[in-house]
């Protein structure tokens, strides 16, 4: 693949004849020649940052995909991530510019399978009991049928991209418990949704690296900027309400962004 021969070059370049700045014209080289895919659901189409294209899809200027794109400048870059998207809408509706020649390739997805928007939605409105439930019921679908899902996925970019580097990007830990919140939901709830989390990014992350794919954590990239952290890069309750639970603009520039530069 062009990007990654392009970096073991410059590598043993570096190494061998000491030319240490070669890396940053390597990098823009090697990213100048790709053709990048950002394939996934809301948290890479960039709800809650602004900026939006229009649509139902709601893409963002100030998604990670199209952050990279300006800072990298791709030979092409297509963006198919949209909001509220299944693994479903993904093979049925995103792979199109996948194929042969793609060189990167991008997703978040398994979060609305789970039907994580719902179980939070259940949380705010109907309490700690009916949440702890909605999170219990998303917990063992993550556990049992999230895998074949994902699995589905991965196996149709490998199949349709065999030469691509897949970058999989995780969730963040929606709260920070025991934080500066002193009303909404209970910390238990808070709690056992940030488990649920956990849950998602066990699955993912294995499922990702058993298909040879690179995966970003996110938790530690959102540390100290969850909901109820005094500096948080997520939305809370808001309005237009699908902003709520989602990165902002600084979410998507100084965590999801910064991951994606190192993986790609």
């Amino acid at each position: 693949m062009k990007l990654r021969r392009w970096k073991a070059a410059v590598t043993t370049a570096v190494a061998v004849l000491g030319l240490t700045t070669l890396s940053t014209s390597a990098h823009a080289a090697d990213t100048a020649a790709l053709d990048y895919v950002a394939l996934g659901d809301s948290y890479s189409s960039g709800v809650g940052a602004g900026a939006y294209s229009g649509g139902d899809c709601r893409r963002s200027a100030n998604a990670y995909p199209e952050l990279w794109k300006a800072n990298n400048a791709p030979a092409s870059f297509a963006f198919t991530a949209c909001s509220g998207a299944t693994t479903s809408d993904v093979l049925a509706g995103q792979l199109g510019p996948v194929n042969s020649g793609t060189d990167l390739v991008s997703i978040s997805i398994g979060g609305n399978d789970a039907g994580f928007a719902d179980a939070m939605t259940t949380c705010v409105v109907l309490g700690e009991g009916a949440c702890l439930d909605a999170i219990a019921d998303a917990r063992a679908f993550i556990a049992g049928t999230l895998p074949g899902r994902l699995d589905s996925v991965y196996n149709a970019i490998s199949d349709r991209a065999p030469n691509a580097h897949v970058v999989v990007l995780g969730y963040p830990h929606i709260y920070k418990v025991n934080g500066t919140c002193s009303f909404g939901i209970s910390e238990t709830s808070r709690a056992a949704i940030n488990s649920a989390a956990d849950d998602l990014h066990s699955v993912t992350s294995k499922r990702a690296a058993d298909h040879g794919f690179a995966y970003g954590d996110m938790r530690p990239a959102f540390e100290g900027h969850e909901i109820c952290s005094g500096d948080r890069w997520l939305h809370s309750t808001t309005w237009p309400v699908w902003e709520s639970y989602h990165p902002t603009a600084q979410g998507q520039s100084g965590a999801y962004y910064p991951v994606m530069e190192s993986l790609a």
